[in-house]
């Protein structure tokens, strides 16, 4: 009896098994094409390149910085400033700021405060002087101010004030309290500094500089009670 023999998987003579010649041919991947926007490819392109003007401007207020002096500690008016209350700092400086170049920090060493200088501001050549508060030919003669007493309009150095003699609380206006014309007796002074409100009684302290002989009367106006403070216009109009 012969045997017969099943040959399976045997390539035909083109190479292709008999599973592959029967099959059929094989379809290509679909590939589903999207749909190009063109609102999205523009804002798109409008975000790049707001994205790329943020950078230029901000590597622009860098390179735009210029070194100038800052304070770093509170200098009372009138105080001769040292290296040791100044700083220095790199900032984008507006044109409208004046402020001390950080090149010019030794030339203000040694001069005055002309105002309170607070730590953490800049310095401007107009809060340094190189006189003194109170000049040749004057005193200085420290004025208190009841909270009622103290005008809203703040009291800052240099102003022009007129000291004012008033009759004492609950008297009558003396003969020698008055000028000539019947009206009260003044000084001429100037703001060099005023203080904070004390606190819980809220006065306000003023030095005010009057030429060297109205000092004493103006101290003796003070000691009386009998004085009162008051402000100039500006420029004296």
């Amino acid at each position: 009896m012969s045997k017969i023999k099943e040959r399976t998987g045997t390539p035909s003579a083109n190479g292709m098994s008999p599973q592959q010649a029967v099959a059929g041919p094989v379809a290509p991947p679909r590939v589903s094409a999207r749909r190009r926007r063109p609102g999205v490819i523009a804002l798109s392109l409008a975000l790049i390149a707001a994205g790329g003007a943020g950078v230029a401007v901000l590597l622009l207020q860098v390179g735009n910085r210029t070194p100038v002096v800052t304070v770093v500690r509170e200098v009372q008016v009138g105080q001769v400033l040292t290296e040791q209350d100044l700083g220095e700092a790199s900032v984008a400086l507006d044109p409208a700021v004046k402020a001390v170049r950080a090149d010019d920090l030794k030339s203000v060493v040694g001069k005055r405060a002309a105002v309170e200088l607070k730590p953490g501001s800049l310095l401007s050549p107009s809060q340094v002087t190189k006189d003194s508060l109170v000049k040749s030919g004057e005193q200085l003669v420290p004025i208190g101010l009841k909270p009622e007493q103290v005008p809203a309009t703040d009291l800052v150095p240099g102003q022009t004030v007129q000291l004012v003699q008033v009759p004492a609380q609950g008297a009558a206006a003396a003969a020698d309290e008055t000028a000539d014309d019947g009206a009260p007796k003044t000084i001429a002074g100037r703001v060099v500094k005023a203080s904070t409100a004390a606190p819980g009684t809220g006065v306000v302290v003023v030095d005010v500089a009057t030429a060297a002989k109205d000092g004493p009367t103006a101290a003796a106006w003070v000691s009386a009670g009998a004085v009162r403070l008051v402000l100039d216009a500006p420029d004296g109009r």
